[in-house]
């Protein structure tokens, strides 16, 4: 006699009976090995890489045509079935958490180059391309795409886009948004759309910027046309030593006051030096409080003429060291460091969880010097790596997640900073995306009435909701909640640190 079986909830039953329906009806169009249902087969697709959020798969779909997308979100739309899409899963803040009810749409097969167009500069790739891979694609022309964030090596093109993803080298080359020129995006009914183009301008309202750094919530991108630049003529780095991170910040804002826009300015705390130098060996003063990284690229009269001005400036400043890359080998160690930090505080402690914070960069030292504070409140270390020439800052706080009060303690010191970010006129993000990590700070970031335009926005794209819900936009009862639990009388933390 075989055992009982358990019971199954109603509900539950009926939830697994549509799943069941709606995988056969997938793989009508879709290979079967390209419908995911089997839970050892979603497991890498359960979080991205803000790992502390996970959640399994109710359904993975994993097309590689348009007419492919189409007809997946078609199906859903006419169900009524939620869709999120996913790119490579480097993503810092849950944008692609998937849902318990909804299927995810991994666009990785989506990975051709589709044109190179040396003569006006441009390249059409489909969203699955790595971002590295553009550049690499069309090094032979005396090109290179410049948005470059640290995972560039795996991240993909239409999850920069999703997010508006910058790099080291944003603070002279711009973000994602400055990047692109035109893209081809789906519905969630299935209808192919396309914006912007291989000009510089096109007609009618800027749906192009509207849809870079929308999260996946308003369409799903198939398709980006994206700026190409002539590699410099030479580029060189500056590295420079400091024993007081207040005079590191002071040193940022005296080079870009100079007038002098470096093509990337990073900055670095003593706990991110050594876990980068440990890792990588790139020659850091490990001693040192902070470090900049200052990168001057262009004609070699300009980059000679930038390198005498900063090296002036950060002596001036205060640096204990200034050192400049001797040749290209060494330059590439210098950066090597910087964009292993992440990896590198990683073996530092079991977990860390990366915040994404943008600051007007005269407040880098008070809000640097809060972040230590708060780190010693919550007995939780934070290192301090961050895109220094645009305020945009990465705090790293190490915690345990084997300890069941540390992850929510980093939430809240997570929190706490961004909330302090916000009191000196910043912003609770500058490249990783709100998606579900920041969701409760969208409540202080904005008013009611702004939330509400920006649910009417979304409408206009996507009547039914049914794209990435949940996301990067809070509902008004999410921030009426919020709002009781951590906002008193009408007034933030850090009251000191407002000026707006």
């Amino acid at each position: 006699m075989s055992s009982p079986q358990p019971s199954i909830p109603p509900d539950t039953a009926s939830l697994e009976a549509l799943r069941q329906s709606l995988a056969l009806r997938l793989r009508e169009f879709l290979p079967r090995e390209a419908v995911l249902t089997n839970e050892e087969d979603q497991r890498p697709y359960e979080c991205d890489g803000l790992s502390a959020y996970r959640k399994l798969p109710w359904i993975v779909v994993l097309p590689d045509t348009i007419e492919q997308v189409g007809r997946v979100l078609k199906l859903c739309s006419e169900r009524n079935i939620s869709v999120v899409a996913r790119g490579a899963g480097t993503g810092l803040s849950g944008g692609a958490l998937p849902l318990s009810d909804g299927v995810l749409l991994s666009l990785t097969k989506f990975s051709r180059i589709l044109e190179i167009d040396p003569d006006n500069r441009t390249a059409t790739v489909e969203p699955g391309v790595r971002n590295l891979a553009i550049s690499e694609a069309v090094a032979q022309y005396g090109l290179y795409y410049a948005p470059d964030p640290s995972s560039q090596i795996a991240c993909s093109i239409g999850g920069n886009v999703a997010e508006n993803s910058g790099g080291v080298h944003c603070l002279k080359y711009g973000l994602t948004v400055h990047n692109i020129l035109g893209l081809k995006f789906m519905t969630m009914d299935g209808e192919l759309i396309s914006v912007g183009g291989k000009t510089l301008d096109s007609p009618g309202y800027d749906l192009l910027a509207a849809l870079t750094g929308s999260e996946g919530m308003l369409g799903i991108i198939v398709e980006i046309t994206v700026k190409l630049l002539p590699i410099p003529e030479r580029a060189q780095v500056l590295l420079a030593a400091f024993d007081d991170i207040e005079k590191a910040g002071a040193a940022v804002a005296a080079i870009i006051a100079s007038g002098f826009i470096p093509a990337g300015l990073e900055m670095m705390d003593n706990l991110t030096i050594r876990a980068s130098e440990d890792f990588v060996k790139a020659g850091y003063p490990v001693d040192a409080a902070a470090m900049l990284l200052c990168e001057l690229d262009g004609i070699n009269e300009e980059v000679n003429e930038g390198i005498a001005l900063v090296r002036e400036l950060l002596l001036k400043q205060g640096a204990t060291e200034v050192r400049v890359a001797k040749n290209e080998i060494e330059r590439l160690r210098m950066w090597a460091g910087r964009k292993a930090a992440f990896p590198a505080v990683g073996r530092v402690a079991p977990d860390y969880y990366c915040m994404d914070g943008t600051i007007p960069r005269k407040h880098l030292a008070k809000v640097l010097t809060t972040i230590g504070a708060l780190s010693r409140k919550y007995g939780l270390a934070v290192g301090n790596v961050f895109h220094a020439g645009d305020g945009n800052l990465h705090p790293l706080i190490l915690y345990d997640a084997n300890k069941p009060s540390d992850l929510k303690k980093a939430e809240e010191l997570g929190g706490e900073i961004l909330e302090a970010c916000i009191a000196v006129g910043g912003t609770i993000t500058g490249e990783h995306g709100v998606g579900v990590e920041k969701i409760n700070q969208m409540c202080l970031q904005f008013t009611k009435e702004e939330l509400d335009q920006f649910h009417a926005l979304k409408a206009a794209f996507d009547p039914k909701g049914l794209l990435n819900p949940g996301k990067a936009v809070p509902k008004p009862a999410r921030c009426a909640e919020f709002g009781r639990m951590h906002v008193h009388g009408g007034k933030m933390k850090f009251p000191e640190l407002e000026r707006f």
